[in-house]
């Protein structure tokens, strides 16, 4: 029979590693971070705890490598949602980029704004937690004051939930749903449709 180790080898280190990302993010999701062991995870793709060692030396190492791509495409929204001239512009395309980007990576962005002892490794990465608070700026700004802030973490947390990747709709279908959803808590107008010439 062949080891764990060997089991593990037998992929490049990328594709293992890639296997110990995508276990680790449906364990993360069923069972939280902080309720999920590098055993679990060696556990559940017949590795050996020294297997995943050689990728990654804690938890805290995975989850870094689970998150920065997401958050890495989180700043791109930001940084071109802050380019739009006025508050309602700029949360619009906030709203549309953050939708976008549940309806193509639901499992990830649902482990980034679901899980609250992710947020405690997130507050660790002071880099990380001033792209959430641009994030959240561009929404609560719409409602100066608390009700922003409460209305703005209602968007991120709903759409982050409603993206199920085990849906049958389509990914236009659901974006325009999210993005719906989203200008409503918010009280943004739908922008107009320039009819075609």
């Amino acid at each position: 029979m062949m080891s764990a180790v060997a089991v593990a080898s037998t992929g490049s280190p990328a594709d293992t590693r890639q296997r110990l990302i995508d276990a680790a993010i449906a364990l993360f999701i069923r069972h939280s971070f902080a309720g999920t062991s590098l055993q679990m995870i060696a556990d559940e793709l017949g590795f050996t705890k020294a297997a995943i060692y050689h990728h990654f030396r804690t938890r805290e190492q995975l989850l870094t490598a689970i998150l920065e791509p997401i958050i890495n495409r989180v700043a791109a929204v930001v940084e071109d949602a802050e380019q739009q001239r006025g508050v309602h512009a700029r949360a619009e395309r906030m709203i549309n980029g953050y939708a976008r980007l549940a309806v193509e990576s639901p499992m990830l962005v649902s482990v980034l704004a679901a899980d609250p002892s992710v947020h405690t490794v997130l507050k660790a990465n002071r880099e990380w937690t001033h792209i959430i608070s641009r994030q959240m700026v561009l929404l609560a700004d719409v409602h100066p004051g608390p009700e922003g802030f409460i209305r703005a973490q209602f968007v991120f947390a709903g759409i982050a939930g409603s993206a199920d990747p085990k849906r049958a709709a389509d990914d236009e279908w659901l974006h325009a749903q999210l993005l719906d959803a989203g200008r409503k808590a918010l009280g943004l107008r739908t922008p107009r449709r320039t009819s075609p010439q």
